[in-house]
């Protein structure tokens, strides 16, 4: 396969975003919090109070699991409940100020590495280039 072959670019842009995502992830680690806990406690607080149902469903596991989810995180004071507006039956969780302040720590983590690592590891010409690169990925992730 050529390093030009769009299956052989495939490949590799996958194995590359995936290390990216990992090295990002272990700048930010918040203390016992896992993948899963900081992906709905960061979707809670970028999109609001929402059932378990609703982030089973966006985060693509069980409502079993989530339910396990969300009592971790509600364990730690990290997100709350409270009845949903409209049926009895069900709750609605947010995110507190708790919870709000540890994804925005796990956030300015991840981009301080990353910044670190673009100011330290690569030149200007170099940076274009990431410029540049990030443009086109912005293009295959488009809808």
């Amino acid at each position: 396969m050529a390093p030009h072959d769009p299956a052989h670019l495939a490949v590799d842009l996958a194995t590359v975003v995936t290390q990216l995502m990992r090295r990002m992830r272990a700048a930010s680690s918040q203390g016992a919090l896992t993948p899963s806990q900081r992906a709905v406690l960061s979707r809670l607080s970028n999109e609001g109070p929402t059932t378990t149902a609703a982030l089973a469903r966006a985060e693509l596991v069980r409502p079993q699991s989530m339910r396990m989810i969300l009592a971790a995180l509600e364990e730690q004071e990290l997100v709350e409940r409270t009845p949903h507006p409209t049926d009895g039956r069900q709750v609605v969780f947010s995110s507190t100020e708790r919870g709000r302040q540890a994804i925005t720590s796990v956030r300015q983590a991840k981009q301080s590495w990353l910044l670190d690592a673009i100011e330290t590891r690569l030149d200007a010409d170099e940076r274009r280039t990431l410029a540049e690169a990030t443009e086109l990925l912005k293009r295959l992730v488009q809808e």
